[in-house]
């Protein structure tokens, strides 16, 4: 199935910058409020259902022989149709 980018923005934030960013999502999913994302002109609003699948990622990309690059990536995925998510393998947890 082909990926259509609705909206990208990537920054170099603070972690106190990320950390609060990621507390205004979280609060909007606690509230069941969309969410508004704007860069400049571009913005798009998400609506995610009461129970979204929640995808975490660490990941390193490039050469396996040298330095290369590390994120954590966090998505939550649902059906255009309004379908929940399916329940995931396991519970995560963050220590």
């Amino acid at each position: 199935m082909p990926e259509e980018v609705l909206f990208k923005s990537e920054s170099d934030q603070s972690r106190e910058e990320t950390a609060a960013y990621l507390r205004r999502v979280a609060d909007k999913l606690e509230q069941g409020d969309g969410i508004t994302l704007k860069s400049g002109s571009d913005s798009v609003t998400m609506e995610p259902p009461a129970r979204p699948t929640f995808e975490v990622k660490a990941e390193r990309e490039g050469p396996t022989d040298g330095p290369g690059e590390l994120s954590i990536e966090f998505e939550l995925e649902w059906d255009e149709n309004g379908a929940d998510g399916d329940s995931g393998s396991s519970q995560l947890e963050i220590e």
